[in-house]
Order: structure tokens, then C-alpha cells, then sequence
């Protein structure tokens, strides 16, 4: 399996198969363009948006899912869910807030669909009790 090299915003280098790294819309999109998949290119492919520690948690994730369809198209006329997060996902999301934005972010700059939608359905809930809790400790 070809490999690739990505090297974090902090100058670390993380080499990973490039199906994993095809989850990324933006990695897909510029591999495709450049041709670096055929050439084995040995550069390592800069993420000026994306330090190490978050790097390495995106590149798990998308190990994980690596196996799974893309996601689908949104349905503006179906009902949005945000209690269908697979246990591995929300183990896995179990960080602190800073972190869960830094992964939304990354999510969102990658354009990794499938970890955008489990994190900001994972903020959703947290907002969602947080709302609960503030509102049984402001009543009488």
C-alpha cells in the first residue's frame, strides 16, 4: 500500500497509507491534481492548520473509519440527529473542549465529513446539557 507523508503545523511527520489519508477531501483533491500517489513523492505534505497532537488523533480516527462508506449528502428536509454517535466515536471524543474544537477545526479545514459530523454532534450534546444542568440549578 502507497504511503505519504503529512507534516504537522509543529514540523512533526506522520507517514500513513494513502487510502487513510484520502478521507481527507482536501489530501484526495491534491494528491489527484499533483499525481503524488503514482510518485511515491518523499516530501512530506505541509498542514499549517493542524499541530501534531491533533494530527495524530485525526489520523486515528480515520484508521478506524477507514473501512466505512462516505457519508451521505445532507437532506435538508430530514431531521437532524445528534444521538447516533457510534461508542467508539464518543470514547474516542471523550477530550477536553479545547481539544474537541481543535478536531472540529482540523475536521473542517481536512474536509474529513464523517469526523466534522461526529464532533459537532458531540458539542450539540455537551450544549445540550449544559443547558439542562444551568436550567435545574436556576430553579427554585
Amino acid at each position: 500500500m502507497p504511503s505519504i507523508k503529512l507534516a504537522s503545523s509543529d514540523g512533526e511527520v506522520f507517514d500513513i497509507d494513502v487510502a487513510i489519508a484520502k478521507q481527507s477531501v482536501t489530501i484526495k483533491t491534491m494528491l489527484d491534481d499533483l499525481g503524488i500517489e503514482e510518485q511515491g513523492d518523499e516530501e512530506p505534505v505541509p498542514l499549517p492548520n493542524v499541530n501534531a497532537g491533533i494530527l495524530r488523533k485525526v489520523i486515528q480516527w480515520c484508521t478506524y473509519h477507514k473501512d466505512d462508506p462516505p457519508p451521505q449528502e445532507d437532506d435538508e428536509n430530514k431531521e437532524r440527529r445528534t444521538d447516533d454517535i457510534p461508542s467508539w466515536d464518543q470514547e474516542f471524543l471523550r477530550v477536553d473542549q479545547g481539544t474537541l474544537f481543535e478536531l472540529m477545526l482540523a475536521a473542517n479545514y481536512l474536509d474529513i465529513r464523517g469526523l466534522l459530523d461526529v464532533c459537532c454532534k458531540t458539542v450539540a450534546n455537551d450544549q445540550r446539557k449544559n443547558t439542562r444542568r444551568n436550567t435545574q440549578n436556576f430553579q427554585y
